[in-house]
This record gives structure tokens, C-alpha cells and sequence, in this order.
């Protein structure tokens, strides 16, 4: 459960993960793989304050040299700009333009999907909701927010690490058994909570050690992030995901006819 946990905060509040540090990928670049994580998939948006050479030391147990060498290679990828005496600052900003698909037929999709895997529920509770996902939610930081994380998995064995935040008073009863045998997007739609609207993010990252032993991948094998932000009718965002699958196992299908989808599979 420890490891469960360290990877779920790390996703909740861009906290710093563990280092690999018997692996043969230097300490500084795995401390820029986290960074720019959190960097590309809004944890740290645009303006913000990046730690600064010595809380990288002190949050890592590294060198200064290798905190330096971390945020030196950000600086060079255009992620972050370093001044003198005014610190380290975020200047990425994601530029790409949403695509449209149907929402309902995207749920169904989604829904099938669960129900097609195996689902093993690690956690659930309800604990105040704070920096990122209080801010994506719409809630003061403290607010509750019931949190639940799922492993799932196909017959090749762990496919995703699943972490999800949803808004507390929706009226729905989450529980583990009920998310063994539904997704919770059925679980919503079963509460009478309309689904009005997603925005998906996917992008690229590396697994840190704790994810890695709960996908049972290499650490810093190459996963795939997908962030889906779910509104109501009313376009309050009622539910936040953050999944994090296998790269080996799991792939998104984009039909682009006029009556097309977007529909995840595995192998």
C-alpha cells in the first residue's frame, strides 16, 4: 500500500518521487524526467516557481551539482528559464488545439473498456483535495474529494495504474466492491449525474520506481499518461483520472469518420 501511495501523492500534488538509484540512468536526468512530467501535464503551469537547487537536493538526498545539472537540462529543453536571483520559472505552455469526438459515444467506449479488464481496487477514501486536483475540480484547496485507485489489468497482467478524484455530495456510492464490478463512469451515470462533456490529455512519461513495481514494467519505462477531466451537464467538472498504462500494452484508436470515436484497446 506504501508504494500505492507515494504514487498517487506524486500524481495528486507533484510531490517528488523516489530515484532508481542502482539504474544506469544518471540521477539528474531522472530528476528532469519527473520534473518535466509535471511540467507538460500542468502540475507546474506556466509562471510558476520551480524548486530551487538546494530543495531538489534536500527532496531527492542528491548533490547540488545534480540538482543543478536536473534543472540545467529543463533550461535547455525550453521548459523552464533561470535567472539570477529570481529563480527558476516555468515558460512551457502547451500549444496544441483539442480534438473533437462525441461524448457519448467516448463514455460507452470508456465504459466497455472497464468492463472488458480486470480491475484490482487498491484504495478508496475521502481526504481534502489540494493544489492540482482542487484546482481542476473547482474546489477551495481542503474541499472533499473521494479518491479511489485501481490497478488494472488484461491476461498479459498489469495493464494501468488508475487514480481518480471525484467531487464529494454527487450522491454516489463508492465503495471497493462497487468498483470491482463497475467502472466508476457507470457508477456517476447509475447516481443520475449526467455527463456533459471530457477533455483528455495523453501524453508520454516514465514510470518512477513505486509505479513501475505496481505495472510491474523496468523502472523508467516509457508509459502513457492519460488525464481525463469529466464535466456534468452544467459544465462543472465533477471527476478527475489520471491513468497511467503500460506502453507495451496499451494503445488509442482514433476513427476519424464523421461518426467516428476515440476507443482505447490492449494487447
Amino acid at each position: 500500500m506504501t508504494a500505492v501511495k507515494s504514487v498517487a501523492s506524486t500524481a495528486r500534488r507533484g510531490a517528488p518521487g523516489q530515484l532508481a538509484r542502482g539504474a544506469a540512468i544518471p540521477l539528474y536526468h531522472q530528476i528532469y524526467l519527473t520534473l518535466r512530467d509535471e511540467i507538460t501535464r500542468g502540475d507546474r503551469p506556466f509562471g510558476t516557481a520551480v524548486p530551487t537547487e538546494m530543495e531538489l537536493a534536500d527532496d531527492y538526498r542528491v548533490s547540488r551539482i545534480t540538482a543543478r545539472r536536473a534543472l540545467d537540462e529543463l533550461a535547455t529543453g525550453g521548459f523552464v528559464e533561470r535567472r539570477r536571483r529570481l529563480g527558476t520559472r516555468v515558460i512551457f505552455r502547451a500549444g496544441t488545439k483539442p480534438i473533437e469526438a462525441n461524448i457519448d459515444q467516448a463514455v460507452e467506449s470508456l465504459i466497455a473498456f472497464g468492463q472488458n479488464t480486470a480491475v484490482k481496487v487498491l484504495e478508496v477514501t475521502t481526504e481534502p483535495a489540494v493544489g492540482a486536483i482542487a484546482e481542476k475540480l473547482g474546489l477551495v484547496d481542503g474541499e472533499p474529494a473521494i479518491r479511489a485507485v485501481r490497478l488494472r489489468s488484461n491476461r498479459n497482467g498489469p495493464l494501468g495504474l488508475i487514480v481518480s478524484h471525484m467531487r464529494a455530495g454527487l450522491g454516489v456510492s463508492v465503495t471497493p466492491q462497487r468498483l470491482t464490478e463497475q467502472p466508476i463512469l457507470s457508477l456517476l451515470r447509475d447516481a443520475g449525474v449526467k455527463i456533459g462533456g471530457a477533455v483528455q490529455t495523453i501524453e508520454a512519461m516514465v514510470a518512477d520506481p513505486e509505479m513501475a513495481g505496481q505495472l510491474q514494467c523496468e523502472s523508467r519505462a516509457a508509459v502513457l499518461h492519460v488525464e481525463r477531466l469529466v464535466e456534468n451537464s452544467s459544465g462543472v467538472t465533477v471527476l478527475v483520472t489520471n491513468a497511467y498504462y503500460r506502453a507495451d500494452r496499451y494503445r488509442i484508436t482514433l476513427d476519424m469518420h464523421e461518426q467516428g470515436q476515440i476507443s482505447p484497446t490492449y494487447g
